[in-house]
């Protein structure tokens, strides 16, 4: 009579035997096993911490190249900040005792000019933690709104509690124009989603061990805590920064708006002010001198023209018109679109002043009916034309006219 050589049961009373050169293992056994293996090997992979798949600034870029069009000062910026800290984190301490510095970025730019997936894009060919935080929620310890002690806890969750490796992660902070202080001369009230969010990300961005509350909220005594040190992690922030470019044409004493300029300023490209940005004016739109210090690496991003729009529809490797065209194939449908419709979309997005996010939108509000029909119809394939863009948007227009 075979038996199982672990638990002993005779083969009549298993629903499975299977029989070995030596022994035999029955269904049960096999799945306990199997239980015991999971949680062995995902104990052994949370505490074996990743390495950083670090790569040269020009493969950084080329491999940013693939995913965003144009932008080639800020991928040149952000792939030698990326590639210089990294290799900070990895140098070995020499004997001239040498300890360099953190090279914080931030980058300013338009709405849907791409500060975020730089950013994200980084991250994921990095295969570190990364979380992107909204600084408008941030307030002062104690106001409502959420501590500045939430972008620890959220990179933690990224990186599912493993301190180690959420100590090399990187935190993108969104909207970091939004907590400028309202004037160029320190506030006399507090400001406590400002000036006051500022001076508590100081210590957060030059490196401290911070005592973070594992689910996020407030802290109180008797909650336990997790030690993060941030001297390894990296911190992007990004922000629109809204009317910087009069401060620009100010220092550079060029007239914005008007006919006439100074003879100094004749060679300023004033339609793109924004890459003459310099820290002076971080400072003079409400950034204080300590955060601009602690955020070394500066670069801009260009307004996106009609050509680098028309671009983005459809060279990247993620671009718009290839995941409608996955989406479609997934259903069996073959997709194509023409190409005046894809010059009308990018007509529409410069209308909006919406960036490449505008693209998305005008895309979703012409695919919106044929997605919603086409699974239920026995269609092989859907060609979209000018004519069907223009009768959708100008249908979704009309519907938010009546709906207003």
């Amino acid at each position: 009579m075979k038996k199982c050589s672990f638990c002993g049961r005779e083969e009549k009373d298993t629903k499975l035997l299977v029989t070995g050169v030596s022994g035999n293992i029955c269904d049960d056994c096999i799945a306990q096993t199997n239980n015991i293996l999971s949680e062995e090997f995902k104990s052994v992979s949370k505490n074996k911490e990743p390495e950083v798949l670090l790569k040269k600034p020009n493969e950084i870029k080329e491999f940013l190249d693939q995913y965003i069009i144009g932008q080639d000062d800020a991928k040149k910026y952000l792939s030698v900040a990326v590639y210089n800290h990294y290799k900070r984190i990895n140098q070995l301490i020499d004997k001239d005792d040498i300890e360099i510095e953190k090279s914080n970025i931030i980058l300013v730019g338009e709405t849907g000019t791409g500060k975020t997936l730089l950013a994200k894009t980084i991250a994921k060919m990095l295969n570190v933690p990364f979380t992107i935080v909204d600084a408008t929620v941030l307030t002062e310890a104690g106001y409502v709104g959420e501590d500045i002690e939430s972008l620890l806890t959220r990179l933690l969750q990224a990186a599912d509690y493993n301190t180690e490796r959420a100590e090399k992660g990187i935190i993108f902070i969104d909207e970091i124009d939004k907590i400028a202080r309202k004037g160029d001369n320190p506030s006399i009230t507090r400001d406590v989603s400002g000036e006051g969010v500022q001076q508590g990300l100081l210590k957060l961005l030059e490196g401290a061990v911070i005592n973070v509350p594992p689910q996020g909220g407030r802290k109180h005594p008797d909650q336990k805590y997790i030690q993060v040190n941030t001297k390894d992690i990296l911190f992007i922030c990004g922000g629109a920064f809204d009317g910087i470019d009069r401060k620009i044409g100010n220092r550079l004493n060029t007239k914005v708006v008007g006919y006439s300029a100074s003879k100094d300023s004749e060679g300023v490209d004033r339609k793109n002010l924004l890459q003459y940005i310099a820290p002076q004016d971080l400072k003079s739109f409400g950034l204080i001198p300590e955060i601009i210090g602690r955020l070394p690496v500066l670069t801009y991003l260009n307004p996106l023209d009609r050509e680098v729009l028309r671009n983005i529809l459809t060279e990247p490797k993620n671009s718009i018109t290839k995941q409608y065209i996955k989406l479609f194939e997934i259903d069996g449908i073959k997709l194509s679109f023409d190409d005046a419709v894809l010059d009308y979309i990018v007509e529409k997005a410069i209308e909006f002043k919406l960036g490449a996010r505008g693209l998305r939108s005008i895309c979703e509000s012409i695919m919106i009916d044929i997605m919603f029909e086409s699974p239920a119809q026995n269609i092989k394939s859907f060609k979209v034309t000018k004519k069907y863009a223009k009768e959708r948007i100008e249908k979704a227009n009309i519907a938010k006219l009546k709906a207003s």
